[in-house]
């Protein structure tokens, strides 16, 4: 993006640029988008920062998904913030790959009558699943390939483009109570990776309005402890979201999040499945993809505000879970339709013997 930049013997004229922009007013940003817009500015204060010493916490609990919010109307104060941490579309920040154009793709049509049967088959096979079970002082281990929406809009010109970051490798170690926590993410993160544990900046899960007290975190424990009760499950993904927004599209992602992201007990795994299917809206895609170039058939539900759409994406004869895509089902922001914005793939899960190792006989660390 071109600035422009003040030398130090002048100062603007604050009257004028009030008669070149539009009046503030009073908008009611939505919450998500709030989150939005306070994940990527972090993003850029971290991305202009020096890299932390090894083992120094780094505020970071999820991949940032849309790192520019653009197309809601905004104080002269926040755009001036959006403005001065915005980067060049395309350009990489210190330790960060540069971004690469989005693909478009022909949009397919969800449909709901295919609901209750495709999830039946994807509970079935989940339920069947044999997983290896975490002991003391091991992790849960999590290799997946992704890509997210980096950067939308360029304010100068007012035109827009959208980019993603190019596909990378993504790894996450879990303790099995929820508490240690490590995410190493070339290219995206600082060298070596950073902490997701509990008491880390920005790691606490937000409150809802459907539960007392502290939102579950969703841990290996927290999930093995619950009954596979479909109704209990999905009560407790409404409660960790937000309460402004579409409390339905964002309970479906933290779904997918659990699902994408842990160790899910089987009878737990066919139950979450089964919950995601009671939400308004969802929808069965007949041939998505993941990151890694699977096709399968899709869970998904669409965001009526942001007009993407979320899929979760099953090889089509075995239904074990493969990845996820976001689509962009019609244009908003200045994202046409068929932009795909958000593709991941689940590479590799394990259970391993410490933070920072590696599945295999050498147990080899970052």
């Amino acid at each position: 993006m071109i600035r422009r930049t003040w030398r130090r013997d002048e100062s603007p004229d604050h009257a004028e640029l009030g008669r070149l922009l539009p009046p503030p007013g009073n908008p009611d940003l939505p919450l998500d988008r709030q989150r939005l817009l306070e994940e990527h500015l972090m993003n850029e204060f971290r991305s202009s920062a020096p890299d932390t010493a090894p083992g120094t916490p780094s505020p970071s609990r999820r991949p940032v998904r849309r790192a520019l919010v653009v197309g809601v109307p905004v104080t002269a104060a926040a755009l001036a913030a959006v403005v001065a941490f915005n980067t060049v579309a395309g350009s990489a920040g210190p330790g960060r790959a540069a971004a690469v154009e989005a693909a478009v793709i022909a949009v397919e049509a969800g449909s709901a009558d295919q609901v209750a049967t495709t999830v039946r088959q994807i509970a079935a096979a989940a339920s069947t699943g044999r997983l290896p079970e975490p002991g003391p002082g091991q992790y849960v281990y999590v290799k997946s390939r992704v890509s997210y929406l980096a950067i939308s809009h360029d304010v100068d010109k007012n035109e827009s483009k959208t980019w993603v970051q190019p596909l990378h490798t993504r790894e996450v170690w879990k303790s099995p109570d929820g508490a240690k926590g490590w995410l190493d993410e070339p290219g995206q993160q600082p060298k070596g990776g950073i902490t997701l544990d509990k008491d880390g900046p920005l790691s606490r899960p937000k409150n809802g309005q459907d539960i007392p007290g502290e939102a579950p975190n969703f841990s290996y424990e927290w999930l093995k402890a619950q009954n596979a009760d479909p109704d209990t499950l999905l009560k407790a993904a409404y409660g960790a979201v937000g309460e402004s927004g579409d409390r339905d599209q964002q309970a479906f992602r933290e779904i997918g999040s659990i699902l994408h992201e842990q160790l899910v007990p089987a009878p737990i795994a066919a139950a979450l499945y089964q919950a995601a299917a009671k939400i308004p809206g969802v929808v069965v895609v007949q041939h998505s993809q993941d990151a890694a170039g699977r096709d399968g058939i899709a869970l998904a539900r669409l965001d009526e505000r942001r007009g993407d759409r979320t899929e979760w994406v099953f090889d089509r004869s075995t239904y074990a879970y493969l990845g996820s895509r976001g689509v962009q089902v019609r244009e908003n922001d200045g994202i046409k339709a068929g932009t795909v914005v958000e593709r991941t793939a689940v590479l590799e899960r394990a259970v391993v013997d410490g933070q920072k190792k590696r599945p295999g006989t050498t147990q080899g660390t970052v």
